[in-house]
């Protein structure tokens, strides 16, 4: 047991500052959101809340600039202002506002919030382990190469959580009749609505690269097309 009290010390550090990361936010969003109220878009949001058969899906508005959409820890949905003024200037349809917010259900259905909540808390001790075993080797360094490591493992579970919430997203769309061309024309203009180049390797980035997410749709719509229950 004495054996694994420096692990378990390190894992409740890692859950300490997660549950205060996660406060810190909740605040901000309490303090900086509201519902979103667009007739355009809850006939949307109606038409996904009958196929997921729920009363209604609500989104709130994050009075933030960039353009974003994310999930609570406590399961609430949100479209940044910087995304909703972009639809509003007629740069992103309803339909493909539609699909963020059907992306974000996703990470709240498929328990990415909660999930979230263990790989940072797993990985951040990961970190410190490891930069307490580099430094005895590399001293100075040690830091630098642990963070390098655990960054491309949180990138990595960060990918695998966005490729699910697509697909969830996808079938959801497709549930909804809305289908899934506004889902891939989204992601088509996406890099350019975010302001973000395609030159950074897939590895390096917490999501993945916009050509494989639109082929992965394709390969999920094509199986669908192929499936006797389809």
């Amino acid at each position: 047991m004495l054996k694994l009290t420096p692990f378990l010390i390190l894992l409740a550090y890692g859950l300490i500052m997660y549950w205060f990361s996660a406060w810190r936010t909740k605040q901000e969003l309490n303090e900086k959101s509201s519902p979103l109220a667009d007739a355009r878009l809850k006939k949307l949001t109606d038409r996904m809340a009958d196929a997921l058969a729920v009363d209604r899906v609500v989104v709130h508005i994050y009075e933030i600039e960039p353009v974003n959409g994310l999930a609570a820890s406590d399961g609430r949905i949100f479209i940044t202002r910087g995304f909703y003024n972009k639809y509003r200037q007629g740069e992103v349809s309803a339909e493909e506002m539609a699909t963020v917010i059907a992306h974000e259900l996703g990470h709240v259905a498929l328990g990415h919030t909660r999930k979230r909540m263990i790989d940072f808390s797993g990985t951040n001790a990961i970190r410190m382990a490891l930069a307490t075993v580099f430094n005895r080797f590399i001293p100075g360094l040690g830091v630098i190469i642990a963070n390098f490591v655990t960054t491309l493992l949180m990138a990595r579970l960060s990918r695998d959580d966005e490729y699910e919430a697509d697909a969830y997203a996808s079938a959801l769309l497709v549930k909804a009749g809305i289908g899934l061309e506004p889902q891939k024309s989204l992601f088509r203009k996406l890099e350019k609505l975010v302001g973000m180049g395609g030159g950074a390797p897939a590895w390096l980035l917490s999501h993945p690269k916009t050509e494989d997410r639109i082929r992965a749709i394709e390969v999920n719509e094509e199986r669908w097309k192929l499936s006797p229950e389809g």
